[in-house]
């Protein structure tokens, strides 16, 4: 099952909790503080979201779309007109990346799962090994940023499908 990532976000939610009629006052102010130009929110007064650029892109360095490998399979990421930062490092036109496997791409207006699904690099990492079973897969990419949340909007890359191809046992 997947869980929210409720150490980042708890703080921002905390006193919205605690005194609603306060909720309103708190959320302003966040965006004073913050400012306008790095964040957005959303129309349901949702968490705050870091705006991207128009030119930003996420993508797929490998594997294709339409390989057929074997595994583990190496997945590397692409991103451009942004930049990559750690979980947790609120610098405007930076996020970091969050791989989606054989599953939907998760809301825009709450932070992304973790989950065998949704895989987390808050670290900056932008490849990794995967240990997948024989049979069809499909990989997005979603950025995320400081607290996990998509930005808006949200910077995903085309979903890939390929195979894993049994291998022989040795």
């Amino acid at each position: 099952m997947s869980r929210l990532h409720t150490s980042s976000v708890a703080t921002w939610l905390r006193p919205k909790l605690s005194a609603a009629p306060a909720a309103a006052v708190s959320l302003v102010l966040a965006i004073l503080i913050l400012g306008f130009s790095a964040l957005s929110v959303s129309a349901e007064g949702g968490i705050p979201r870091s705006e991207s650029p128009d030119d930003a892109r996420v993508y797929f360095i490998s594997p294709g779309n339409g390989e057929t490998l074997t595994s583990p399979v190496v997945v590397r990421f692409g991103l451009g007109g942004m930049g990559v930062a750690p979980a947790g490092v609120e610098k405007h036109g930076t996020g970091h990346h969050h791989l989606v496997i054989d599953a939907d791409l998760p809301a825009s207006n709450l932070p992304i799962p973790k989950s065998d699904h949704y895989k987390h690099f808050g670290k900056g990492q932008t490849e990794v090994s995967l240990d997948l079973a024989p049979g069809t897969h499909t990989l997005q990419l979603v950025l995320g940023d400081h607290l996990h949340m998509p930005h808006d909007p949200p910077v995903v890359s085309e979903q890939i499908t390929f195979t894993v191809a049994e291998t022989a046992n040795k």
